[in-house]
């Protein structure tokens, strides 16, 4: 399959994801819309594209995992949709999550393990911009670099927003690259963190450096909806009343 059918094709899949990520958070009353919306591009290909047999995926973003529960399920595995994860090797949950902060230090240990023990396969995990705030990640990043864990590839979900304010306003995260690179890490950044082109170069781009790997996915918040799209309070805001409406007619779904 050529680049152009292979982006048609995860293109129609996002479109797909969206919509029945949109439906279950009616069904369920659930919200955290926005961060759900912001990763589904991402998701789509490392899955599609990417991941191998051997390779573990943790989603320490939790709050944003209904696309990642329905897109399991619809690969055949038992997934409870949650916005919380709770450990199912079986059903390709490899640790609990939903508590911030936790996702990228289980992946350090999980990457360092299959160092010591001579295994194959790579250890690839999302976090969102605001746990880029928690000291955990930052002591993480100093174990990885230290024992050279070229084996380990680090998202960053980069919408600007975190709960009802934008980062700007909470706690910048200024020059964010410069910081990682600054801790020892293998350091790329997405301009557009919803173009397949741009995700899947980043993603298939060789690690030579024998540095752990990070990539800054710039994305916005409730993408696919422009009503929603970079508004803080799509972070926790159920779907109701006319936006609904709004939302139902910017998928296709009425």
């Amino acid at each position: 399959m050529g680049n152009n059918s292979v982006h048609k094709y995860l293109v129609d899949k996002a479109l797909k994801l969206r919509q029945d990520t949109f439906k279950a958070f009616i069904k369920h009353g659930e919200a955290h819309l926005g961060g759900s919306f912001s990763i589904i591009e991402i998701l789509l290909a490392l899955h599609e594209e990417v991941l191998t047999k051997e390779d573990k995926f943790i989603l320490s973003k939790a709050h944003a995992s209904f696309p990642y529960c329905i897109y399991l399920r619809e690969k055949g595995f038992n997934t409870p949709i949650s916005t919380h994860l709770e450990i199912d090797p079986e059903n390709n949950i490899h640790c609990t999550t939903g508590s911030l902060g936790h996702g990228l230090p289980i992946s350090v240990g999980m990457a360092l393990a299959r160092k010591i023990q001579n295994k194959p396969g790579n250890i690839y995990v999302m976090i969102s911009d605001g746990e880029c705030q928690e000291g955990t990640t930052w002591e993480s990043l100093l174990i990885a670099a230290r024992h050279k864990l070229d084996n380990l590839f680090l998202f960053i979900d980069y919408n600007k927003i975190q709960a009802l304010s934008t980062l700007e306003e909470a706690l910048p995260l200024d020059n964010l690259a410069s910081k990682f690179k600054a801790f020892n890490w293998d350091t790329l950044e997405v301009t557009d963190g919803h173009s397949f082109d741009e995700i899947l170069s980043a993603l298939k781009k060789e690690n030579t450096s024998l540095k752990p790997r990070v990539i800054i996915f710039n994305t916005v918040k409730g993408k696919g909806v422009k009503a929603f799209e970079g508004d803080p309070v799509w972070h926790a805001r159920k779907i109701k009343g006319i936006e609904m409406e709004v939302g139902k007619k910017e998928l296709g779904l009425t």
